[in-house]
């Protein structure tokens, strides 16, 4: 436990990994339904990546902006307002009459649930050190592995019962997690006592340092491939390619998770053998690897291309986040982890973009081999520069 904590006492840890779980209601509820939310605005299923971008664009800039304020006033402070917006938005994206109207509406929750996943791990951060704080870390991202796992099949099974309208009702869950911070979570604030520009400035010299930059570009090409090539490509890969149901390919989509969330659990002990550059370096290979198998195989493979990709998400994302909070001064680690969510948040957009943009001229098979191929190249660029090993 850090330090400088005094009498301050330990946060409950389901209600540190209840704000995770909602966060993730944000695309997984809806990305196994996507089709269906197109076809009822009578738009083509190519832009199917903008349903997920709207929500995420926000974020690129919004994050590190939350992660600034909840340094200088407390994370509670923060986390409630990102909550209750996040949820009110979300349930009348589900009212939207319009896919001009759900693009918009999104872009208003993107401004909530930019600060949620990130604070989460500042929380955990301020709380617990060392081996301690990666094994939490981990927890936490078998939360969200375990979100994603649930949360596409929910859906999917709900768009095939009564429409995918009624996946919005969920948000009412952002609400009641927010009531329950209100009472139960004591806050914790470095206390401040430099000023706004100090505090930028000093935010952002922490940034130049290699290991800090690397992780940011690294993170930012991760999450463009999982809301790019996954969450926004696969859905349609399997509806155009196998013809397979919402219900279907919802437990397609969740099968990552199963692998992702035992990998995560596991992080602190790798991390005790095995620094943690070679972690990112191995898994983003092994990514390349699980989509050329997206690309290439039938849906058998395929299928096995997803279970590989799940277990390096669940070592790599953790990792990630735990070398910055490593690196990063109690000072600064609200911004600097906000900060690498906000290069997540721009990986997010650009990924379905580039996606909508890619399938007006190439099969979804094609992209997943050329996005294969693109992270192998990625890995190998990576390893050469060693910067998150010397950082580990």
């Amino acid at each position: 436990m850090n330090s400088n904590l005094g009498a301050i006492s330990l946060p409950s840890k389901v209600l540190v990994f209840s704000v995770t779980a909602v966060g993730l209601l944000h695309n997984s509820i809806f990305v196994s339904s996507t089709p269906e939310i197109l076809r009822t605005f009578g738009e083509s299923e190519n832009l199917a990546g903008l349903l997920i971008a709207a929500g995420s664009i926000p974020g690129v800039v919004v994050a590190p902006f939350i992660g600034f304020l909840a340094d200088r006033f407390g994370r509670k402070k923060v986390l409630i307002p990102c909550l209750i917006i996040y949820g009110v938005f979300g349930l009348l994206v589900g009212l939207s009459p319009s896919l001009s109207w759900f693009l918009i509406l999104r872009i208003f929750q993107g401004l909530g649930s930019a600060g949620l996943i990130n604070l989460v791990v500042v929380i955990i951060s301020d709380n617990w050190g060392s081996l301690e704080r990666a094994r939490l870390i981990g927890q936490n991202a078998a939360a969200i592995t375990i979100s994603v796992a649930i949360y596409p099949v929910a859906g999917g099974g709900i768009t095939d019962l009564i429409g995918w309208r009624w996946n919005f009702l969920t948000f009412f869950l952002p609400l009641i997690v927010a009531f329950f911070i209100s009472r139960k979570l004591e806050d914790h604030q470095p206390g401040l006592k430099v000023s706004v520009r100090e505090q930028i400035s000093g935010a952002f010299a922490e940034v130049r340092k290699p290991a800090i930059a690397t992780n940011l570009v690294i993170g930012t090409i991760v999450f463009m491939s999982i809301f790019g090539l996954l969450l926004s490509l696969l859905p349609v890969h399997l509806d155009r390619e196998y013809g397979l149901s919402p219900t279907e390919r919802g437990l397609i989509a969740s099968t990552p998770a199963i692998l992702a969330a035992l990998a995560a659990l596991t992080v602190a002990r790798v991390r005790k053998r095995v620094q943690g550059g070679i972690i990112i370096y191995a898994s983003l290979l092994i990514w390349g690897i699980s989509f050329l198998l997206m690309g290439f195989g039938s849906l058998p493979v395929l299928v096995i291309g997803t279970i590989a990709y799940g277990f390096s998400e669940g070592l790599m994302i953790p990792t990630l986040q735990d070398l910055i909070a490593e690196n990063a001064p109690d000072q600064f680690r609200g911004a600097l982890l906000a900060i690498w969510t906000g290069a997540g948040r721009l990986g997010q957009t650009l990924g379905p973009v580039a996606i909508s943009l890619a399938l007006w001229g190439l099969s979804t098979s094609w992209v997943l081999i050329l996005g294969g191929l693109g992270m192998i190249l990625i890995s190998g660029l990576a390893s050469i520069t060693r910067t998150l090993i010397i950082s580990s």
